[in-house]
């Protein structure tokens, strides 16, 4: 049974993503902060993060927690069997101390499957709603194809394949319903607006770059989430907005592979040289 177990971790692990990968470079890039509130409005994920003590907390060091974060992107994409292996055990010694005091609620520990399937879910949705920005609607086998490498999101962590609905119409019902159990208190509003605001950094930004990080990270957010964030949205930011997107899309279909993904490459890069070197990922 163990061994039965272990060559189908080894299976998820050289998961193809090469569909998949298509829509992730832009997500990742100016969507990033949006799928984080996506993440953090299931309120166990919410409070899990923002009561984290961990070293790597993102008010910590910023650096280093978006360095994880794109690593984990990077290897998910790109990274062979291994890469995923590695990467996986060194953010389970990460998640193993992340939970909730006893009586504390919402009861929270980061290695439980069920709250890595709802993240796993938000990264999926992030990745498809980017590679229907600029390639238009999935349909047929390769709509099939690119949900089933989905799944590489939570295998890469510790969720379970059975876990992830069986097929994209499946999923589609289980994110509606998902939806309906997000919650939002004010103590995790503000530190998502905090991360909004750029907090993290410790410095000044500009007024005009923060507005219009506000706002592109609200129209990716849909509107289901500006309801949690309490963010107002009308028709004239939804144009600018659309009109934005479609410039950037035509720029994703002419870029060269190598120019879209040289943030993804450059991390997997840095993670190989410290796997090489026996020194922590993180």
């Amino acid at each position: 049974m163990a061994t039965l177990k272990a060559e189908r971790r080894q299976e998820l692990d050289a998961l193809d993503t090469s569909a998949l990968r298509e829509g992730v470079n832009w997500f990742i890039t100016l969507a990033g902060t949006a799928n984080v509130i996506w993440q953090l409005s299931l309120p166990p994920v919410g409070h899990g993060v923002k009561d984290s003590t961990s070293p790597g907390a993102l008010f910590h060091d910023p650096k280093r927690r978006m360095r994880t974060t794109v690593g984990y992107i990077a290897v998910t994409m790109l990274g062979s069997a291994e890469d995923r292996a590695a990467y996986r055990a060194a953010t389970n010694r990460s998640h193993a101390p992340v939970q909730s005091k006893p009586g504390e609620a919402p009861a929270y520990r980061a290695m439980d499957p069920q709250l890595q399937l709802w993240v796993a879910a938000c990264l999926y949705r992030g990745a498809e709603d980017a590679y229907e920005r600029v390639h238009g609607p999935l349909s047929g086998a390769f709509r099939e194809e690119f949900y089933r490498q989905g799944m590489v999101f939570g295998t890469t962590l510790q969720m379970r394949a059975e876990d992830w609905p069986a097929t994209r119409d499946a999923f589609g019902s289980w994110w509606d319903s998902a939806q309906s159990r997000l919650e939002m208190d004010d103590s995790v509003r503000e530190y998502l607006w905090r991360v909004l605001r750029l907090e993290y950094l410790g410095r000044d930004v500009p007024a005009r770059l923060l507005a219009w990080r506000i706002r592109m990270t609200a129209g990716y957010m849909g509107p289901r989430f500006r309801e949690l964030m309490h963010l107002e949205w009308d028709d004239e930011q939804q144009r600018r907005f659309d009109r934005f997107n479609r410039r950037m899309a035509t720029f994703q279909r002419v870029a060269p592979r190598g120019v879209r993904e040289v943030l993804l490459r450059r991390e997997l890069r840095d993670i190989r040289k410290r796997l090489a070197a026996g020194r922590p990922l993180f």
